[in-house]
């Protein structure tokens, strides 16, 4: 595989003209050349190189003179159920292209005003779904790279690109970071607009990020999510908000994590605790089978809706988990559904409430419930991710370490709603804490 790439370093040199966007696109489509074949990220695109070229171009010819943008000649890759102009739609389905089509998204819009240059689309399981595509985990390619975002997070685990763009309705952007060993970032919901993306369901589909460190998260925060206001303090200096106050959600939720990821969180625990953070367990969530029944109502309900027009015209087209999948929620009822958004809105509520009575400033846990199973016909466990994108709340993973074998876990830090900057500045003073050097064998 290739050298990861650090965001914030890769957009530094590219405005500095070190090297210019037209050489970046040659080294990029080089990496792509050499390493996709194996690991699969990207979407195959016939004229790749010749579309990049020109788009390097323009950019350059845009910004000859002036302030270059934050993220001048930056390749990005962009999940295949993001309309990209240009590009074709595809949502790792065999439909036919053209009846997904429709107008660029914001995110996209917002990239190609910060300067970047759209790598291309990356590999998603179908419709964002369960389905896999053919991606496999940069670390080990006989395993999973998680998903439904398995493209955007093995591009940038395997040196493709420093930035990558997913989506997340339940774990679609977490889990694949943690499998491929890269930070994940997926903001409050609705942070970034979702216009011009497809939906899987449209009161939880979130935009986040994928990048080496919380550094270029951060970066691609500042461009991306509305109303984003920069927060650059250091630990010790005027506006750092202390050291977070994390909150271990003990109980049922915590349990389903295996045996391997549960050892592996208590040491990343001690090791915090050691570097002086106060880690606080905190019984929650005993009620989680209600929880994930009524997100999987909200799911299944909404999932149904968005399909209803195409799924009738082409279900044989359909794989078999998608299927099954509409047709489960082609089963709940209006009133089933609309009873379980007040439960959900309670419950956002309520675990609010918990945070704030107990002190916390951010939950941890493990980002998934194991390292990255072997096999790529499932994209993974879920699990962990759930209750948080239930209540829209903003999550990060941060590598914090390997498996026996090698492949990378992840911790995940969650804030509360709208702290998503405080959330990276916190994430920024833990990441350094829990990176180890070289992975355990």
């Amino acid at each position: 595989m290739e050298p990861p790439i650090p965001l914030v370093r890769a957009a530094a040199a590219l405005r500095a003209g070190e090297p210019g966007p037209s050489v970046e696109v040659e080294r990029l489509c080089a990496r792509i050349d050499r390493t996709d074949p194996v690991v699969r990220a990207f979407t195959p695109e016939p004229g790749r190189h010749q579309r990049l070229i020109a788009e390097a171009r323009a950019v350059e010819d845009r910004y000859r003179t002036g302030e270059r943008p934050p993220l001048y000649g930056v390749p990005v890759g962009i999940k295949d159920v993001i309309q990209v102009d240009g590009l074709p739609t595809h949502a790792g389905s065999a439909l036919p292209p053209g009846v997904l089509a429709g107008p660029q998204a914001e995110v996209v819009d917002r990239l190609r005003a910060a300067g970047a240059l759209v790598a291309g689309k990356t590999v998603t399981a179908e419709f964002a779904i369960d389905a896999p595509g053919p991606t496999r985990n940069p670390h080990d390619i006989g395993h999973t790279p998680g998903g439904s975002s398995s493209g955007s997070a093995a591009a940038v685990a395997a040196g493709l690109v420093p930035l990558a763009i997913g989506t997340q309705t339940v774990g679609s952007v977490i889990r694949p970071a943690a499998y491929c060993g890269v930070v994940g970032f997926r903001p409050t919901y609705g942070r970034i607009p979702t216009d011009g993306v497809l939906a899987n369901a449209p009161t939880v589909d979130t935009i986040g990020t994928f990048t080496t460190d919380v550094a270029g998260a951060a970066l691609a925060a500042g461009v991306l999510c509305d109303g984003w206001s920069a927060q650059s303090a250091e630990p010790g200096t005027p506006g750092w908000p202390g050291a977070p106050v994390l909150g271990v959600p003990a109980g049922p939720y915590l349990e389903q994590a295996g045996p391997l990821a549960r050892a592996a969180f208590a040491r990343q625990l001690d090791g915090l605790r050691e570097c002086g953070l106060v880690v606080r367990e905190v019984p929650l969530l005993s009620d989680f089978e209600d929880v994930v029944r009524i997100f999987k109502i909200v799911n299944g309900y909404e999932l149904a809706r968005v399909h209803a027009e195409l799924f009738p015209r082409f279900s044989a087209l359909y794989r078999q988990e998608t299927t099954a999948a509409v047709r489960r929620g082609r089963e709940i009822g209006a009133v089933t559904y609309a009873a379980a958004l007040q439960v959900r809105s309670s419950y956002r509520h309520r675990l609010a409430e918990r945070m704030t009575a107990e002190g916390i400033d951010l939950w941890a846990t493990p980002a998934a419930t194991g390292p990255a199973p072997l096999g790529l016909d499932s994209t993974g466990d879920a699990t962990m991710s759930l209750p948080w994108s239930h209540a829209g709340l903003p999550a990060i993973t941060l590598p914090a370490g390997y498996a026996p074998g090698g492949l990378p876990l992840g911790l995940q830090l969650v804030g509360a709603e709208s702290t998503d900057e405080r959330l990276l500045l916190w994430a920024s003073s833990v990441e350094p804490l829990l990176r180890p050097a070289v992975p355990a064998h």
